[in-house]
């Protein structure tokens, strides 16, 4: 069946575009050709006085975007932490703006929120976390520390005998965050959006781990309503909290344990890499990111509260002029929206196209390259791989911070690859995170010869 007009012919050029886009990806340099200004005559410019013809509109659009797209997609993408995009993930993203549902409401829009539910249940499962749990669909990482810290800042300041909704944050207890020092900055920006201040640091080890002992310290030297965030997958080195050890030390001080696991948490799905979450379910609040490990498009972060009343009480609303749902509640109860995409329809189809074997295999595949890239790396002259590998991070310097810069430069003006510098434990390092289930055997060989290279041309002296 073709689509009714008006839609055919811009959707067929979508398609083609697309698809055409898709297909540069294995040969394509990864950074893009041409900045936002270079790109501004063809974007920008008056604002036309009369129509144009959709499917000239995207061909319009295809073309002037083009040259400024990175290759992220790219399995010799490793910037940041960003995964690709699995085919039946993509398609149903797709469908969702076809079907152009607000996913707010259960009773409005059920075919979608029963896709997200069944999601949801498939996502607790696969993780090990609690069956009862409230999952909200939202737009990153970043919002969905907002919302687990959200829910306890309620629930802390509820157990204080403080009303919250009622009388704000004005006058209310303090509440106290202990966060280790090597955490990731989103989580400092979710705690500025709460009006919880600046966080208290709690000293890690040399891998960016939480330090047990100085967990125990900061607990017994304060009181009142507190909030522990644990981390699993440190942005540099990908190492992992003692998550229960620390859950338990956490909760004997009447805190809420919320963890901030935007691509680590799904280290429970495998079989072989468990170990890393080690009693991670006994924690209150959970934070993670579908676009990164299980790669779906954006946006789409996951955020899980082990105790519902808590988040719907933190994030719920009513109006008079909506139809609520009883049971299981409504999306917009979960989430710090009201109007929203589903976008845990793409969510389903990826489970729903990988099944339980096939996110294990693709979680185990993204470390196995890992492997892979530290020890090709570790055999650069000069190179030294300073994490642990024990998921999808690696580390490296170059020798001093001004080679290490230099060699990052040289890499990026390759274009072969794309791995972003950073500063990492007072040292400038050449940061790789292996996200794309696309990265293959093949990719990793060429990027380790990427990295050769501009180790070479790097100007400074070999260590």
């Amino acid at each position: 069946m073709t689509p009714p007009e008006p839609y055919a012919a811009a959707l067929e050029r979508a398609r083609d575009r697309t698809l055409a886009w898709l297909g540069t990806l294995p040969e394509r340099a990864v950074p893009p050709r041409l900045d936002a200004d270079a790109l501004a005559d063809a974007l920008g410019g008056p604002l036309p006085d009369g129509p144009e013809d959709p499917a000239a509109v995207v061909d319009r659009l295809a073309d002037g975007v083009e040259p400024g797209l990175m290759a992220m997609p790219s399995g010799r993408f490793f910037g940041w932490v960003i995964g690709g995009t699995l085919p039946a993930a993509l398609a149903a993203d797709w469908m969702v703006s076809g079907w152009d549902q607000n996913s707010g409401m259960r009773y409005a829009t059920p075919g979608t929120v029963a896709a997200e539910e069944a999601a949801a249940a498939w996502v607790l499962d696969l993780l090990g976390l609690p069956a009862g749990a409230d999952v909200g669909f939202v737009t990153g990482a970043t919002m969905a520390n907002f919302t687990g810290l959200a829910a306890g800042r309620q629930q802390v300041l509820t157990d204080a005998g403080w009303d919250l909704d009622r009388d704000g944050l004005t006058g209310a207890p303090r509440v106290r965050v202990l966060v280790g020092e090597d955490r990731h900055s989103t989580v400092d920006l979710a705690l500025r959006y709460l009006g919880l201040g600046t966080p208290t640091p709690v000293a890690a080890d040399e891998q960016g781990r939480l330090r047990l002992d100085a967990l125990a310290e900061a607990l017994e030297g304060g009181s009142g309503p507190t909030l522990v965030v644990l981390q699993a997958g440190n942005l540099h080195s990908g190492a992992f909290d003692p998550l229960g050890a620390a859950t338990a030390l956490a909760h004997e001080h009447g805190a809420w344990v919320h963890v901030d696991g935007a691509f680590g948490l799904w280290a429970a799905a495998s079989p072989r890499l468990r170990h890393l979450v080690a009693g991670v379910e006994a924690a209150d609040s959970w934070a993670t990111d579908a676009h990164k490990t299980l790669n779906v498009p954006y946006d789409c972060g996951l955020a899980v509260v082990a105790r519902p009343r808590a988040v719907r009480d933190a994030l719920g609303m009513r109006a008079s002029y909506l139809v609520h749902a009883e049971g299981p509640g409504d999306p917009l109860d979960r989430v710090p929206e009201l109007s929203r995409r589903a976008r845990g329809v793409p969510v389903w189809a990826a489970l729903r196209s990988l099944g339980r074997t096939g996110v294990a295999d693709l979680v185990d595949r993204l470390h196995l390259r890992a492997c892979q890239l530290a020890e090709g790396i570790a055999a650069v002259p000069g190179a030294e791989v300073l994490n642990d590998v024990a998921y999808t991070q690696v580390c490296a310097s170059f020798g001093d911070d001004a080679r290490t810069r230099a060699v990052a430069a040289a890499l990026l003006a390759d274009g072969t690859t794309w791995m972003s510098g950073s500063r990492w434990r007072g040292r400038e390092v050449l940061r790789v995170s292996v996200s794309n289930w696309t990265t293959s055997g093949q990719d990793v060989r060429v990027a380790v010869d990427a990295v050769r290279r501009a180790a070479a041309r790097a100007t400074g002296p070999v260590p």
